[in-house]
């Protein structure tokens, strides 16, 4: 047996990859259980206001969330109802491959439409989904995560699908014919049934698997030790960090020798986790982790002109927008601008101040306006890369852009306590109006701790965002969701779409009905031919903040 060492990204920082392997690089050691140790060397992170104290040993549980009022409780049971994932195989007793899901054996099928062969605009195209393993034999069972879009490479066009799960091995590919001429279906395989019953049982038993450390130091003295929302039983104090006023838990072993007041410094740690025999299998590139299945016939229909008289067709599932000659259209009734100049953002952003709150995806849309507004010049704050915080301004048209990165966890390197800020904490402290913008963008940090984490998170933010607009209705609040990715073994176990889709389901539940704009950023980069990335490619970027643009500087009329 030899330990590798191997260079790879994890929320586009470096981190360094150690995997017990027997024969070849990312293949476990076959034993009572394989483990996975990352150590990183960067990441980021925010938070303030915080209750200091010391928790006595063995006096906790493992993952202490803060209580929730009635109404919060409820809101969080019917969350999880709603959002429930169709039962999966259990593994309690091992597993062979060759039962399991293989997109290479699966098939899809166009279905004939109400019109026989022929489609028109307006229209809506089922596609049926039947799953095979790598027998060839037909799965009896739900549960698998499968992704679809229809598409039109020549005229830049694409729409995300809905996935409906028969739970008896087939699925039904849903999507609205929106535009004239050849449109092709694509299907892939995310995880297999199998690989869900994994990545659930990781979140439910080792949520801390992504661990986290704080610096603690008085003159000559500094002690490190490990923090987490979750920790386990030792005979180690723990330092409560609970933030008072937003109630987002908190903790770090007590150092040994130094005061928990004494902390200066979080930062990330290290990827350790244990998983049971030959489940690596379930997680192979190019074999059954994000695989395309074949249509069996043609994958594509040619789309018609709508019929005279044609009556509408009350489609069965509403797409936020989709894709056509490259430019993102919403169907929600809003006019999506387009905003290629300084000129015209000028226009937008005048007299303005916009405030962009979460992780590194929402600081790549500062980094993206700050590189294609030139007017708007970036104030050094002396800063951390990751963790901000950045302030650009441009002077001449009163424009200020500011970036801070979410409360913990955030799993960024070396923050310093002082910039620690929750979401809902920064929110209170602003008087907002109609010159102000508040973005928020929360997701990919919280993949590896159950959804009952997101969901207390996102509803401290959401009453603070309640209490802003009761204080200044005219306030433009944004929020953006999380999107896919591309992934590999590590990717998926720490940070998976599975895990980003039930985020993406909950944060949409949890701010509906509300006086705020949601950017739809898993439609967007389902719809979009480019490579899935946890930070999307410029194209995509670019018609993220022409929504955001138009959000904030509606056409009169439109």
């Amino acid at each position: 047996m030899c330990r590798n060492k191997r260079k790879m990204t994890m929320d586009g920082w470096t981190y360094k990859l150690r995997v017990k392997t027997r024969g070849m690089v990312l293949k476990f050691q076959h034993r009572e259980d394989s483990t996975i140790i990352i150590s990183s060397i960067s990441t980021n992170l925010g938070q303030h206001n915080v209750r200091n104290s010391t928790i006595p040993a063995q006096k906790h549980s493992f993952c202490v969330l803060k209580p929730l009022s009635p109404g919060d409780a409820e809101e969080e049971r019917l969350l999880l109802e709603t959002i429930a994932w169709p039962e999966t195989p259990s593994l309690k007793n091992g597993f062979f491959l060759e039962h399991t899901s293989h997109p290479i054996h699966s098939s899809f099928t166009i279905l004939p439409g109400k019109g026989g062969a022929e489609w028109h605009l307006g229209d809506q195209l089922e596609v049926m989904i039947n799953m095979y393993d790598f027998k060839g034999n037909p799965k009896t069972t739900g549960g698998d995560f499968l992704i679809a879009r229809l598409h039109n490479f020549s005229l830049g066009a694409g729409v995300a699908g809905q996935v409906v799960d028969h739970l008896n091995g087939s699925y039904t590919a849903v999507f609205p014919l929106l535009w004239m001429g050849g449109a092709e279906v694509e299907v892939k395989l995310v995880h297999s049934s199998e690989a869900i019953t994994v990545l659930r049982r990781l979140n439910q038993e080792q949520p801390d698997r992504i661990s986290f450390q704080s610096m603690f130091r008085s003159g000559s003295i500094s002690e490190t030790t490990t923090c987490n929302i979750c920790m386990r039983s030792t005979k180690r104090q723990l330092c409560n960090f609970t933030d008072l006023q937003a109630g987002e838990p908190w903790f770090c072993y007590k150092p040994k020798k130094l005061s928990c007041d004494t902390r200066i410094s979080h930062s990330n740690k290290d990827f350790i986790l244990k998983i049971n025999p030959k489940e690596d299998k379930l997680f192979q590139s190019g074999i059954n982790l994000k695989v395309s299945i074949k249509a069996s016939g043609s994958a594509s229909v040619n789309v018609l002109p709508k019929k005279k008289g044609q009556p509408e067709e009350k489609s069965t599932f509403e797409a936020s927008g989709y894709y056509y000659q490259g430019l993102w259209q919403a169907l929600d009734g809003t006019t999506i601008r387009q905003f290629h100049t300084s000129g015209t953002m000028n226009q937008c952003l005048e007299d303005k101040t916009v405030h962009l709150y979460g992780d590194s995806t929402i600081r790549q849309w500062f980094e993206y306006l700050t590189s294609v507004k030139h007017d708007l010049k970036e104030f050094d704050l002396h800063s951390l890369k990751q963790a901000g915080p950045f302030m650009a301004l441009d002077f001449a048209n009163n424009i200020l852009l500011t970036f801070r990165c979410h409360g913990p966890p955030i799993r960024f390197h070396s923050v310093p306590i002082r910039e620690l800020r929750y979401i809902a904490n920064e929110l209170d402290g602003l008087s907002g109006g109609k010159n102000t913008v508040v973005v928020i963008g929360i997701w990919s940090h919280f993949s590896t701790f159950t959804t009952e984490v997101y969901i207390h998170r996102l509803q401290s933010i959401r009453r603070a965002v309640l209490r802003l607009l009761q204080r200044a209705p005219a306030t433009r609040v944004i929020l953006r969701t999380a999107n896919l990715k591309a992934l590999t073994l590590t990717d998926s176990l720490t940070k998976s779409d599975w895990y980003s889709f039930q985020q993406y389901r909950v944060l949409r539940a949890i701010f509906k009905g509300l006086n705020v704009h949601l950017i739809d950023a898993w439609e967007m980069t389902l719809a979009h031919h480019l490579p899935h990335n946890l930070h999307p490619q410029p194209p995509i970027i670019k018609n993220m903040i022409d929504v955001l643009l138009s959000f904030i500087c509606p056409r009169k009329g439109g």
